[in-house]
C-alpha cells in the first residue's frame, strides 16, 4: 500500500516524513531565540497565530548551522497535540512510496544518525531516509498518547 510523504533536503541528503504528520510548509527567514535552549532549537516561530518551536535539522544532525536562504523551509508537523517546525535546507516535493519500498538502514547509519533514520527507500533515482519524527522532536516516549 502506498502513502504520501513530504520530501526535504538537509545537507546533501533527502529525507521524508509521512504527509499525514505535516500541517504545512513555510518559508523560513528566522526565529525568535530562546535563552538556554539546546543548540538544535533555532527558536520559536509564529505560524498562523500559534507559537511553534523550530528545530534546526542541520544542527540536530550534527551539521554546521547555516544562514537561511531563499530555499530554506519550515516543515510544520504535528504529533498528537504537539506542533513543531523542522527547519530544512529545502522542501522538495510530495512523493508516493509503498511500505514495501522501505528497508531497515544499515547499522552504521543507525549509529551515526542517533536512531533518527527509521528506514531507507528508493524514490526514483534517489535514496531517501525516513525520519523517526517523534525521536527527532524528542517525543519518542509520548507520541502514542
Amino acid at each position: 500500500m502506498s502513502a504520501l510523504f513530504v520530501m526535504f533536503k538537509v545537507g546533501n541528503a533527502d529525507y521524508v516524513i509521512p504527509a499525514s504528520s505535516v500541517l504545512e510548509l513555510e518559508s523560513f527567514t528566522g526565529a525568535t531565540e530562546v535563552p538556554g535552549a539546546p543548540s538544535f532549537l533555532r527558536g520559536v516561530l509564529n505560524i498562523r497565530g500559534r507559537v511553534v518551536p523550530a528545530i534546526d535539522l542541520r544542527t540536530r544532525f550534527g551539521l554546521a548551522r547555516t544562514e537561511p536562504t531563499i530555499d530554506t523551509r519550515v516543515v510544520v508537523g504535528q504529533i498528537g497535540t504537539r506542533v513543531v517546525g523542522l527547519v530544512v535546507d529545502a522542501a522538495r516535493e510530495v512523493v508516493s512510496l509503498s511500505s514495501e519500498a522501505f528497508r531497515p538502514p544499515p547499522e552504521i547509519i543507525v549509529e551515526q544518525t542517533q536512531g533518527f533514520v527509521q528506514a531507507i527507500a528508493e524514490a526514483g533515482q534517489r535514496l531517501v531516509m525516513l525520519l523517526d519524527f517523534p525521536k527527532v522532536i524528542g517525543e519518542e516516549s509520548t507520541h502514542a498518547q
